[in-house]
């Protein structure tokens, strides 16, 4: 029988927001983390406060987001869960309303099936221009991916286990029967059936072999 996992990444697979790290090499990290608390707590539009967020990016050289993103810091477990979910069956994905440039490297490292985020557009320079786009960028972006995945793979809700920690994660929460809060904002732990309140993915595993 087929099964889904899904996993948010920055907060989640990954210990940190990608935007921050971009952030501090331009000045602007305290400035961008207020905005991402409020956003993940459900307090701002996530379209909005993506877009308000990346502008504040403008200039910095796509060769630097490609230095961050090569060395970001993995959550503890991070391998132990994907590869333990999916000897037990699962298809495992990561949902992003992040970047892809973060994306992508973390999930061929960890062996993850396909990555869902969000593009920064640079110039002819190599400089970001401050513009965002891609299939992340909405609070109701995880739902519908979520869906359409589930269709395509012959998935029920049943049997799909979705991870997060804020509250653009919420919709996809709506169409999982197993929904793990991961050291989560209130807004997504009202949602949940599980909670993980310390910092090791591994306990996922715990949670699945006693479902």
């Amino acid at each position: 029988m087929s099964k889904l996992a899904v996993f948010d990444f920055d907060s989640t697979l990954m210990d940190g927001e990608t935007i921050d790290f971009f952030a501090e090499v331009l000045g602007f990290k305290e400035q961008v983390v207020a905005i991402t608390e409020r956003a993940m707590a459900g307090e701002l539009d996530f379209y909005a406060s993506l877009v308000e967020r990346v502008v504040l990016l403008k200039g910095l050289p796509q060769s630097k987001v490609d230095e961050i993103c090569k060395d970001l810091p993995m959550m503890p477990g991070a391998q132990e869960v994907v590869d333990g979910l999916k000897e037990r069956g699962y298809t495992v994905v990561c949902f992003s309303g992040g970047f892809r440039d973060a994306t992508k490297p973390a999930c061929e490292k960890l062996g993850i099936s396909a990555d869902f985020s969000n593009f920064l557009h640079a110039d002819e320079e190599g400089n970001l221009t401050g513009a965002v786009g891609g299939e992340m960028m909405y609070s109701n972006a995880k739902g519908d991916m979520i869906t359409r995945l589930q269709a395509l793979l012959g998935v029920s809700r049943e049997d799909t286990l979705v991870v997060g920690d804020g509250a653009n994660d919420l919709s996809m929460f709506a169409h999982a029967d197993t929904r793990v809060a991961f050291c989560a904002k209130p807004i997504l732990r009202e949602a949940a059936t599980h909670s993980v309140d310390v910092k090791d993915l591994r306990e996922i595993l715990t949670i699945v072999d006693t479902m």
